[in-house]
């Protein structure tokens, strides 16, 4: 599988709420960087903490209980081991505010796996909404 269909399968992954796949997608000392200056901001580090921590923690807690954020894959652009993958997140927050981003990372895959991922996103918005 080459970079760009692990990053397109990994983004359905997420919209479909796979976590077998979501976690499989992952190289087991990948790492994940999330901008800004908010609970979630930082270097992620490992398999197990970018899934169950950082997306856990981005999905489950802080929306509408019940539900999940709808993400849709807006664009991909691929070049070797590295990918730009750009994506829509919208739900209800745990606080039933309207939360709708658009997010853009940049994933690089080897061996068929996601080793690094930095994000960006609107960071007001996810204070506003999610954190405010």
């Amino acid at each position: 599988m080459n970079a760009k269909d692990v990053v397109v399968r990994y983004v359905q992954a997420v919209a479909d709420g796979d976590l077998e796949t979501i976690r499989d997608s992952f190289a087991e000392d990948a790492t994940w960087t999330y901008p800004g200056d908010l609970p979630l901001t930082g270097t992620w580090k490992g398999r197990d903490a970018i899934v169950d921590d950082f997306l856990g923690a981005a999905t489950g807690g802080l929306f509408k209980p019940g539900t999940a954020p709808e993400v849709a894959l807006v664009n991909v652009i691929a070049e070797g081991d590295q990918v730009l993958a750009e994506w829509t997140a919208k739900g209800i927050t745990r606080s039933g505010k309207i939360y709708d981003n658009a997010c853009a990372g940049i994933y690089v895959v080897r061996d068929g796996r996601i080793v690094s991922v930095k994000e960006y996103a609107d960071t007001q918005h996810v204070e506003r909404t999610l954190f405010g």
